[in-house]
């Protein structure tokens, strides 16, 4: 058995969601905050047998697209706050971090 943590933008998170129902996982969601950019994001937990966890992959894969995005830094990079102007610049953002752990033990009470 294995977890399958994904962590996606919010903006992919009902798709996501959807689709997993639809295909017939069982996932956990969690509220959650990216650290570049303070952007929403939601992180999903789905405990899936080991032979299947190509299908939860590929479910992933296809509702979860990396996009250009123009934002402007929320804190100064460096130096003082005085002299900090934001610039806006391009960034990626969607997409998903995706961690499979192994699971030595799984009970459901």
């Amino acid at each position: 058995m294995k977890l399958v943590v994904a962590v996606v933008q919010d903006k992919d998170s009902n798709r996501l969601s959807n689709a997993l129902i639809k295909e017939g996982f069982r996932a956990t969601k969690l509220a959650s905050t990216g650290g570049f950019l303070r952007a929403g994001n939601t992180t999903f937990m789905i405990g899936i047998e080991d032979d299947r966890v190509h299908e939860v992959m590929q479910v992933i894969k296809a509702n979860c697209k990396i996009r250009e995005q123009i934002v402007t830094p929320v804190s100064p990079m460096g130096g003082t706050t005085d002299s900090y102007i934001p610039f806006p610049v391009e960034v990626q953002v969607g997409g998903a971090a995706v961690f499979v752990l192994p699971v030595e033990r799984f009970e459901h009470f």
